[in-house]
């Protein structure tokens, strides 16, 4: 299923089509839910999170209109939802070291399943700490940008829409969060722990 019927099944959806409706939630639900961990540190908050964006997608569907590809259109949901969630100030994001990441969840994965050595395991965490502590200390709009440009290879231009802001702006953003995360990720190469690094 590419970008093209993928517009084409919410357009389905808007029609009344649950089906369709289920189809696009299997598709995007884990991107969402990753996206929506990023925010708010916390992956059952998260995944209600998520439900909102799905429940709000298929409540607007009528007003849907296939101007920009379909995930264009749902991180701007998502993003616009996160945003709120946020600014509503009962959230601060808590990056912590997670179990070994797998697809579905929020974590970076950095955690190959190759590196059995105990000593690639740990320095697997301590990168995986290092980025979280990064998109921590970022602000919303950056974590936004970074998030749908590094995790979920998103086009500066289709990050432009969903974020609603020029190219220009997006490629700002994305500037100074690669920054923030090279700043820890050089801090734990020099040896200094993420949780002892004064950047």
């Amino acid at each position: 299923m590419d970008e093209d019927s993928d517009a084409q099944v919410m357009l389905r959806v808007a029609a009344g089509d649950r089906k369709a409706f289920a189809l696009l939630f299997d598709r995007y639900h884990a991107s969402v839910a990753r996206f929506a961990f990023r925010f708010v540190g916390d992956r059952a908050r998260a995944e209600e999170l998520t439900q909102d964006i799905f429940v709000k997608l298929y409540r607007n569907a009528k007003a849907y209109k296939p101007t920009a590809q379909f995930k264009t259109f749902l991180f701007r949901v998502a993003t616009n939802h996160c945003l709120n969630e946020v600014r509503r100030g009962e959230y601060r994001v808590a990056h912590t070291p997670t179990s070994p990441a797998d697809e579905n969840d929020g974590g970076v994965d950095v955690m190959d399943a190759q590196a059995e050595r105990p000593d690639e395991a740990v320095a697997g965490r301590e990168l995986e700490r290092a980025v979280g502590e990064a998109l921590q200390g970022m602000s919303e709009r950056e974590r936004a940008a970074f998030t749908m440009c590094r995790f979920e290879g998103m086009a500066y231009r289709d990050i432009a829409t969903a974020l609603e802001a020029s190219e220009a702006a997006v490629k700002s953003l994305i500037h100074r969060a690669t920054l923030a995360v090279a700043r820890k990720v050089e801090a734990l190469q020099a040896g200094i722990g993420p949780e002892r690094s004064r950047a």
